[in-house]
């Protein structure tokens, strides 16, 4: 019985701990500074009820209460179209598709964001030191990010695929013809 507990609790903690690290790691991102995003093209949510409202279940849980998705589940783990990955809440543009990689993780993993898309702040929940990583415009939890990343930075983004949506290169080109 003690055996069954012990297994049952593994499986439920792993899909947390996944991209966990330990705090010297990661201690040289507290310094990471975020630049300031223009001001919103149209209204945000301004309350978690009207927030529940316009997103998904799962797109609350992860978006608004900093949840996750399990590893190697989401859309865009193994997505490789040209384009742009945008903040499923608002809409805000984050990651070009350029900076996406495999690292193995379970999540998409990027190595660099949009100057001024996302924003990060310490996470000390589930008995670990990470540093969490927001949508800029609308504070939105996104994933994680850490130091183990390619060349340039060297670093990875651990995002989930329910946070993003995605904006294809020729919606982009189609637009600017109109």
């Amino acid at each position: 019985m003690l055996y069954r507990l012990i297994i049952s609790s593994f499986l439920l903690m792993s899909p947390l701990t996944a991209c966990g690290q330990s705090p010297q790691q990661n201690q040289k991102e507290t310094s990471q500074k975020s630049i300031a995003m223009d001001k919103p093209k149209h209204p945000l949510p301004t309350s978690e009820e009207e927030w529940r409202r316009i997103l998904t279940p799962e797109q609350y849980r992860v978006l608004r209460q900093k949840g996750t998705e399990p590893p190697f589940s989401g859309k865009f783990y193994k997505h490789k179209e040209t384009g742009t990955y945008v903040c499923a809440a608002c809409g805000n543009e984050l990651f070009p598709s350029g900076t996406k990689y495999d690292s193995g993780c379970g999540w998409p993993a990027f190595y660099d964001a949009l100057p001024g898309a996302v924003v990060f702040q310490d996470d000390y929940s589930h008995g670990m030191y990470r540093i969490e990583v927001l949508c800029a415009r609308c504070k939105s939890h996104l994933g994680h990010i850490f130091d183990d990343g390619p060349a340039p930075t060297g670093k990875r983004y651990c995002i989930n695929s329910v946070a993003m949506d995605f904006k294809k290169e020729e919606d982009d080109a189609n637009k600017s013809s109109e």
